[in-house]
């Protein structure tokens, strides 16, 4: 296993970490757990880079980054949710089109087809991740930064699924 799939484990192995820290009820718990996500985060980037610098892409690193990003993703939205700073249904809805776009790739690359990432792909990553950001460091303005995040995810949704007419007409 490559460098960049190590860097992807990583990010998965932090995921409780995180929320440990997040839940704990300790007055640095959030601010803790802001570092660890922001670790993480970071290497979401990083592993991507590492394996086409190096020519290390792999099937397993192709497979097993988006699952760590939609797990690093959910475990904090899960957890905002628990603690009361976010309602259910905006995790619903950012975890919900994590579902229905990876559920379009795996009928895309049934086809043959890949999906790559969009603009709007990438927009709703960084915005997500600045709003949690945010919220763990309740940093003012933090829920119109989380607004964005579920405006980003949906239209970026909406964009995949308009995109694949062709390939869903296809296959309906």
């Amino acid at each position: 296993m490559g460098l960049a799939n190590w860097i992807t484990m990583f990010r998965i192995f932090i995921v409780p970490i995180f929320m440990a820290f997040v839940l704990s009820g300790d007055p640095y718990g959030s601010f803790l757990a802001a570092i660890v996500f922001g670790i993480a985060a970071i290497t979401d980037g990083l592993d991507g880079y590492v394996a086409r610098k190096r020519k290390q892409v792999t099937k397993f690193g192709k497979l097993i980054d988006p699952v760590a990003d939609k797990l690093l993703i959910s475990s904090a939205l899960i957890s905002l949710v628990e603690l009361d700073q976010i309602s259910a249904w905006i995790a619903v809805i950012i975890i919900g089109r994590e579902f229905a776009v990876s559920g379009l790739r795996i009928l895309a690359a049934a086809e043959g087809v890949v999906i790559a990432a969009t603009i709007w792909g990438k927009i709703k990553t960084l915005t997500q991740i600045i709003a949690i950001l945010f919220m763990l460091l309740d940093v003012k303005g933090a829920m119109v930064i989380m607004w964005l995040a579920v405006v980003a995810t949906i239209v970026s949704g909406v964009d995949y699924f308009v995109n694949a007419q062709e390939l869903l007409k296809k296959k309906a």
